[in-house]
């Protein structure tokens, strides 16, 4: 067990953060002495001769010129009696930081523009070598483990060239405020990477930056390689999804691949793959990413959010991504769950969807403790980009709303979607400050939030949207009753969009029907009849006269 020692020298005597500090280290299983507040100097030292601590924390919040000598005398002192190698820490305002800083005895230093997270992460893992000497867990479930009670943190970057891009990389690493940097890759590099002659030079850096080659991955994991040593991982290609996948896993050893399940082909027209093609080389990435040990990410149900498609759709979207996942031999699943999408929707009615998607996946994790083939879940929460609004002021107000009553969901992994994106992409400053106002949201949530799932009225929504979408997913295995996995069948999942089963009234016509109609009322986004009533899926598929394949 460690030791630590912490006191306010000479004649300090405010001693709220001191003491907080040490509450928190007993928590983490320190053995603390706390002297208090106004410690003589020679105290100090004899507490030190006496208790021998690992760590020294010294805090002292007055005077920055009487400091500089009360330090000069202690640690001149305390060489004379104890030659003892041991970690200190100093806490105090900015301005005696400052001159702390000036003591090479001290190896961290805390002037109160830190949160509860990161001291909590500094005395997790103390030793006694240098603190840029301990990295971090390099794989998603052990970071995962590593940083709980909190979740880990995620941006994107992808700026128009790859210099700027390399430059912010660095500068969020650096930061230590990121567990997990995305690289964004513009249009040209996720449907052409292999496919150089297609590649259209005016749209180079549309959406993201210009990667053109493996080098240019391995540029930016190499500059990822300082401050907290961040995860790296990238969007998937529209295209070529295996060999895609191969490279993120040689240059940037993707943290988990995100992959579509019937997106990125002529559904969204994100590439021109037909959409039973498409969903087949899915499917073959899904199992590629497992057979690898990569945790994977199945983004489809947000997808079919943004276009407008109602809750149960999206419920049901979720569970068929999640079984897939399952089916497919991935052993470390990324649920996602994109709030405020549509942006019309109450939190309360948000959260009854996300709930509602949670319970739906209960099973498979039970089916997967039986079995013993593992398929763990990791929760992670976002803020729609629908939600945010030209006025960033305003979209301050949604990140940081939206995200504390997010940490409801007790997500592992929060993705931080900065304030500016409506209106342009967003650099190291504009992803830092969101970070922030993000991560202080979540420590007020942590505080202590009322069990919002016991709401009768949230309870009520959530087991509604678990029947709605379980019509829905036995409408499609009705398709043909004759598949053991139809859910999981290329085929049948093609199908239950071109007959309409799975529509929403964003997409253009084409192999969706797009002919439902949705809208939100009372806080939650519904399917609606031609005079505007609430439609229940069995009414909405009903009207289909869909006939088995």
């Amino acid at each position: 067990m460690k030791k630590l020692l912490c006191g306010a020298i000479g004649s300090c005597v405010h001693i709220a953060g001191l003491y907080r500090f040490t509450q928190l280290a007993e928590k983490e299983g320190y053995l603390t002495t706390y002297l208090g507040g106004a410690v003589p100097v020679q105290k100090m030292i004899d507490a030190i001769v006496e208790v021998q601590p690992d760590i020294v924390a010294i805090s002292y919040r007055l005077s920055a010129e009487a400091m500089e000598k009360i330090l000069e005398e202690f640690f001149a002192s305390l060489e004379k009696v104890d030659q003892q190698k041991r970690i200190f820490l100093f806490g105090g305002t900015v301005e005696t930081t400052a001159v702390a800083r000036s003591f090479p005895q001290f190896s961290r230093f805390f002037d109160g523009s830190e949160d509860e997270e990161e001291v909590v992460l500094f005395l997790r893992n103390q030793t006694a070598e240098a603190e840029d000497q301990r990295i971090p867990p390099q794989r998603l479930g052990e970071r995962i483990a590593w940083k709980k009670p909190y979740p880990l943190i995620r941006h994107h970057i992808g700026l128009p060239t790859l210099g700027e891009t390399e430059e912010e990389v660095k500068i969020l690493a650096e930061s230590r405020l990121l567990d997990i940097i995305s690289l964004a890759p513009d249009q040209n590099a996720q449907q052409s990477f292999f496919r150089p002659k297609e590649i259209d030079p005016k749209q180079d850096g549309a959406g993201g930056a210009p990667f053109r080659c493996e080098a240019d991955f391995q540029r930016m994991y190499a500059v990822s390689r300082r401050g907290n040593h961040p995860l790296m991982r990238c969007y998937s290609g529209t295209r070529d999804l295996i060999p895609f996948s191969q490279v993120l896993i040689d240059t940037v050893h993707n943290a988990w691949a995100a992959v579509p399940l019937t997106w990125y082909s002529a559904l969204d027209r994100r590439s021109d793959r037909p959409l039973l093609e498409a969903i087949q080389e899915n499917q073959r990435a899904i199992r590629y990413n497992a057979e690898r040990k990569v945790p994977v990410e199945i983004n489809e149900a947000h997808q079919w959010a943004l276009r407008f498609a109602h809750d149960a759709m999206d419920v049901a979207t979720s569970y068929i991504a999640a079984l897939n996942a399952y089916r497919l031999g991935v052993n470390e699943y990324v649920m996602q769950f994109m709030l405020c999408t549509p942006a019309e929707l109450s939190p309360k009615m948000d959260l009854a969807k996300a709930l509602a998607k949670w319970e739906m996946v209960q099973p498979l994790i039970e089916e997967s403790e039986k079995k013993k083939t593992p398929f763990h879940i990791y929760k992670m929460i976002r803020t729609g980009l629908l939600s945010y609004k030209t006025d960033t002021a305003l979209s301050k107000g949604q990140l940081t709303a939206s995200m504390f009553y997010g940490a409801f969901l007790e997500p592992d992994i929060v993705h931080v979607v900065a304030f500016c994106e409506a209106v342009r992409r967003a650099t190291s400053v504009e992803i830092l400050e969101s970070v922030k106002m993000v991560k202080q949201a979540l420590n007020m949530a942590y505080k202590g939030l009322p069990d919002l799932s016991a709401d009768q009225e949230l309870k009520s929504r959530k087991d509604r949207l678990i029947i709605e979408a379980s019509v829905i997913l036995d409408a499609i295995a009705g398709l043909d009753r004759t598949i053991k996995d139809p859910l999981c069948t290329p085929e049948i999942i093609e199908q239950a969009i071109l007959t309409g089963i799975l529509d929403a009234p964003g997409l253009s016509v084409g192999p969706a029907k797009a002919v439902v109609k949705t809208g939100i009322v009372n806080g939650a986004n519904e399917s609606l009849d031609e005079n505007g009533a609430v439609l229940s899926e069995k009414e909405r598929i009903g009207r289909l006269a869909v006939r088995p394949v």
